[in-house]
C-alpha cells in the first residue's frame, strides 16, 4: 500500500513564531486535504535560521505545554508533522532539533549532531550537539530524521538504516553558494542530489530532503527539495528558490523490491563495522 507524503519548502521569518506557525498550519491543512499522512518542513522552520541571541526566546520543550503550539498539536491528530526548531531541555541546554508532532503530542526525534561553525555558520555558539541517533516508528513505517550538515556524514544515514529506518528525512536550511552555478541551478544542489541518490541506493530506503527558500541577512536558500526512491530514482523535485509543496507516494513494496534486487543492504555486517571501529579508535587515539 502506498503512503502519500508532503514536503513543504517554505520561507520563514526570523524569530516570528506566530507567522511561522501560521504557515505550518496552512501547509499542513493543505497536505491533509490531499490525503497526505506526513508533512515535512525545513530545518529551524518554526524559528528561522539566523536567530542568534533570540535563541532562548524561540525555544520549545517537549516536556511542557506551549499555548502557541495548540493548533499545530490539534492538527497533528490527523497528519504527522515533522518540523525544525530549537529545543530547550530540562537542563536548559539548547539544540537544533527535528520535532515530530503526532497524535496531539510533540516529541524530539533528532538533535543535530554536526553543527557547522565556519564561514557564515556559527551554530556551535548557540547550540549543543546531539549525542544519539535513533529511528522511530510511525503508522506509515519506521523513519529516521537528520538535520542539514548531518547528511554530509555518511555514518548517520548508515546508522539510521541499521536501526531499521525505511525513510530518512533530511531537513535543511542550505544556503546558495556564490559562484559555480549553471543554468540557474545552484552547484550545491547537484552535490546534494548525488549524495542523496547514493544513500538511497546503498541503504535501499527512501531519502526525503526538505530545504527552505527565502532570504535572511542577505543569504538566500535554494529549495530544490526532493523525494528519492530506494533504487535512486528521483520521484519528485521542487523548484529552486520558490516556496510550495511537493507530494510523493512511498511504498514498502519498493523497499522490498530494492533489497531483493540488490542485497548489499541486507548483507551489511554492523558487528564487523563495530569491531573494526573499536580497533581503529584504539590504534589511532
Amino acid at each position: 500500500m502506498n503512503t502519500r507524503i508532503a514536503v513543504a519548502q517554505i520561507d520563514v521569518r526570523v524569530g516570528d513564531i506566530d507567522h511561522n506557525l501560521m504557515q505550518h498550519i496552512e501547509y499542513a491543512e493543505e497536505a491533509r486535504s490531499k490525503k497526505a499522512r506526513v508533512v515535512i518542513f525545513p530545518e529551524l522552520s518554526l524559528t528561522g535560521y539566523s536567530i542568534r541571541d533570540l535563541v532562548h526566546d524561540v525555544a520549545h520543550s517537549s516536556y511542557r505545554n506551549h499555548p502557541k503550539l495548540a493548533a499545530l498539536l490539534k492538527l497533528s491528530k490527523d497528519i504527522h508533522i515533522i518540523a525544525g526548531g530549537v529545543e530547550e531541555t530540562r537542563q536548559y541546554k539548547l539544540h537544533n532539533a527535528a520535532f515530530l508532532f503526532a497524535d496531539g503530542k510533540m516529541q524530539v526525534v533528532h538533535r543535530k549532531i554536526y553543527l557547522p561553525t565556519y564561514g557564515m555558520f556559527e551554530e556551535n555558539r548557540y547550540f549543543l550537539p546531539g549525542s544519539s541517533i535513533n529511528a522511530f516508528d510511525t503508522p506509515v513505517g519506521r523513519w529516521g530524521t537528520l538535520v542539514c550538515e548531518d547528511f554530509w556524514h555518511m555514518s548517520l544515514p548508515y546508522l539510521l538504516a541499521q536501526d531499521g529506518a525505511e525513510v530518512i528525512a533530511g531537513i535543511a536550511a542550505s544556503p546558495t553558494r556564490l559562484g559555480g552555478d549553471s543554468n540557474g541551478e545552484p552547484a550545491v544542489a547537484e552535490i546534494n542530489m548525488e549524495h542523496h541518490k547514493t544513500f538511497a541506493r546503498l541503504l535501499s530506503c527512501y531519502i526525503v530532503f526538505c530545504n527552505r527558500v527565502g532570504f535572511e541577512d542577505g543569504v538566500s536558500f535554494w529549495g530544490g527539495s526532493t523525494v528519492i526512491a530506494p533504487d535512486g530514482t528521483v520521484i519528485e523535485q521542487a523548484p529552486f528558490f520558490d516556496d510550495g509543496v511537493i507530494y510523493a507516494d512511498i511504498s514498502r513494496e519498493e523497499i522490498k523490491r530494492a533489497r531483493r534486487a540488490s542485497r548489499h543492504a541486507l548483507d551489511e555486517q554492523p558487528e564487523f563495522v563495530l569491531k573494526e571501529l573499536e580497533r581503529i579508535c584504539r590504534e589511532h587515539k
